[in-house]
């Protein structure tokens, strides 16, 4: 998800208000041929480790086509990259969430004020009426979907529907992060753009830009060591005690499927509280020693397949139950006793 969120320490910008770009040239240069090239594919399904810049990177795009709605126009043809000037009427429209060629498909909060868990079909049922409108000065229409893993059943039959019969000059980018788990017929609509991990460097100025800090500073660096190449992750470690919090948890994933009952209490006992960068450090790390382990067993010709299916059945459910904790601000604890249960399992 890439809702505006807040550390301990400061706030971190919504990827439609972020103007720099760090790393990923490749990819972006693929995004810049195909729509100067005068047939570019209606779909992209930009898939990657969270928060290493797929949401920014389409968010860049998106701007681009809008401003530059005719590819064949010298400013497009001589373009080197994606960049828009801040100041350009369309980068101020996407920025405020006003622009009229731009729908954007995200988690939003519901009538009483707290996030939903994913994007529901209501939302995704905007598309039929956005694509059926007039289009934009430029002609363009273009939908972020942010992201696609967060559609529920009905609302990506929805989505599909809409993608099977594209109309004329509709652009969509759907950004996953794990694109692979994304309907197959989902997939086989959009042609797929694999992002990388960025450089720690990448990283580090990435990151500075956004907390407003010095690239030189030595808690910036030490967490963008650990973030292996995501800037999401790099801010949730720098916010308080996060990047401990993180050495812990990870400490006590290596250790499964035997773990100290007393160290998953006091672990619990260190997430206590609202502190969000504390429960995002937390999941995080899961995410990754999740991640790694399915990443080394789809690679291994003898893999245990069956582990295989149990691994992403459980990283489906822990990050339903964190995002539950996280909206509906749940104990902390029975959280951190129900990941180790479940993964314990997992790995047998």
């Amino acid at each position: 998800m890439s809702t505006r969120s807040t550390t301990a320490e400061f706030s971190i910008p919504h990827p439609r208000e972020t103007t720099s770009f760090f790393g990923h040239n490749d990819a972006e240069r693929t995004l810049l041929d195909a729509y100067r090239g005068g047939r570019i594919p209606h779909a992209w399904l930009i898939g990657g480790a969270q928060g290493i810049g797929k949401a920014t990177l389409a968010y860049r795009m998106a701007r681009f086509v809008l401003a530059h709605g005719e590819p064949a126009i010298p400013k497009v043809q001589s373009a080197s990259t994606l960049e828009l000037d801040p100041m350009d009427p369309v980068a101020r429209h996407v920025a405020a969430d006003s622009h009229g060629g731009l729908l954007t498909l995200e988690r939003t909060p519901n009538d009483k004020g707290v996030m939903r868990t994913v994007i529901s079909v209501e939302q995704t049922r905007e598309t039929i009426a956005f694509f059926g409108s007039t289009a934009a000065a430029g002609g363009w229409r273009v939908c972020i979907v942010d992201t696609v893993d967060e559609l529920n059943p009905n609302a990506a039959n929805a989505l599909l529907k809409v993608l099977e019969e594209p109309p004329r000059r509709s652009l969509f980018l759907l950004v996953s992060h794990a694109p692979a788990r994304v309907l197959p017929t989902i997939q086989s609509r959009c042609r797929k753009l694999a992002l990388r991990p960025l450089t720690t460097d990448d990283v580090v100025k990435a990151a500075a830009q956004a907390a407003q800090v010095a690239p030189s500073d030595l808690s910036l660096r030490e967490a963008a060591d650990a973030a292996e190449g995501s800037v999401s992750r790099a801010l949730t470690l720098l916010g308080g005690g996060a990047l401990k919090l993180h050495q812990r948890t990870a400490a006590l994933l290596d250790s499964l499927p035997q773990v100290d009952p007393r160290e998953l209490h006091a672990l619990g006992d260190a997430l206590g509280g609202s502190d969000r960068a504390a429960l995002g450090a937390f999941v995080d790390s899961v995410d990754r020693w999740i991640g790694e382990r399915m990443r080394a067993d789809d690679m291994d010709a003898n893999a245990n397949l069956p582990r295989l299916a149990r691994l992403a059945e459980v990283w489906e459910k822990i990050n339903h139950a964190a995002r539950e904790t996280e909206t509906y601000n749940l104990e902390r604890k029975p959280l951190v006793f129900s990941v180790f249960g479940m993964l314990a399992e997992a790995t047998i």
